[in-house]
């Protein structure tokens, strides 16, 4: 095992990773492109059209990066320590703290700082880079039938980050699909936004199908239009994200709550409650969720969620 890679460890570690683990830059298997060009042919992303462009570079890291031979994956753990009170209107677990792409990018230049990488690129969720196929690639974890990754003996709250280096690595090993014949999170799903049967894709894993549209995390964050009927009924108290395919995760009873200071909530968002959240002006907005992934929604989308709350 290199020196370097005993540092980038190491140094992972102690920015508060989770897991650290290493891929090969290389093209996506094949089975894994036709997967992905199949599913946006019969309008899989709704539109979020940006799922769309750069494939040749989705496809292939190496276009993204000239030299690049590793491909360094992490995952930072969101799991709360506290959610909103029960019985108050409720967000999803990941935008409960500050936006994830500053921590976590932040995070990944510390890394190659410290591990003393000068030639890099850091991406956290925002580039063309299918960032769960690499987490499998590096032996991070496997694909559950949610379409999360799940990592064992943790579950599948965290944030994943990659940093591209030039430096040749020993890649690690990808680990079996450990979800066996349970389906706890198709059968949570409210919108049946995930069905079976899970599809075979080499270099990843079994697939199961999924209808973005037809989603809560898409209808109450990416949608800039009208919610579903669909959505409305199925919202219940949660009006940003949903959550439910992986509160009905097995594997998610081993979470443990996440000790990075900027993913705690705010005590005023713990504070918010119905008719808060009903009287909710345009400065709240901004103030609430300043430096917040929820900003997504934009505040009229945030509105629009919370007028459909039942």
């Amino acid at each position: 095992m290199s020196e370097l890679r005993n540092m980038i460890e190491a140094e992972a570690k102690n920015l508060g990773f989770f897991v650290c683990g290493f891929a090969r830059a290389c093209t996506v298997t094949n089975a894994m492109r036709t997967h992905c060009t199949e599913w946006l042919a019969k309008g899989g992303n709704a539109d979020m059209h940006y799922l769309e462009n750069y494939l040749d570079k989705r496809f292939d890291p190496r276009l993204l990066m000239p030299g690049v031979k590793t491909i360094v994956v992490v995952a930072l753990n969101y799991y709360p320590a506290h959610r909103l009170p029960e019985g108050e209107p409720q967000i999803a677990d990941y935008a409960l703290g500050q936006d994830y792409h500053d921590i976590v990018k932040g995070k990944l230049r510390q890394l190659a700082a410290r591990a003393g990488i000068t030639e890099y690129r850091a991406f956290v969720d925002t580039a063309p880079v299918l960032e769960r196929y690499w987490a499998v690639q590096a032996g991070l974890g496997w694909i559950g039938k949610n379409q999360m990754l799940i990592i064992p003996h943790a579950g599948s709250e965290f944030f994943l980050g990659e940093l591209f280096i030039t430096e040749e690595q020993e890649p690690d090993k990808p680990l079996p699909n450990r979800c066996g014949t349970c389906h706890r999170c198709i059968d949570a799903c409210p919108t049946h936004a995930l069905c079976l049967p899970a599809k075979p894709v080499e270099g990843y894993g079994e697939i199961t199908g999924f209808a973005s549209e037809r989603c809560l995390s898409y209808q109450t964050i990416e949608n800039r239009g009208a919610l579903s009927e669909a959505a409305k009924s199925a919202m219940g108290d949660m009006f940003y994200g949903c959550d439910r395919c992986q509160r009905a995760c097995p594997w998610n009873r081993f979470a443990t709550p996440c000790a990075t200071p900027e993913l705690q909530p705010r005590e005023e968002l713990l504070g918010m409650t119905r008719q808060k959240w009903d009287n909710l002006s345009v400065e709240d907005y901004r103030r609430l969720f300043k430096g917040s992934a929820v900003k997504r929604a934009k505040y009229d989308g945030l509105k629009r969620n919370i007028d459909a709350l039942s």
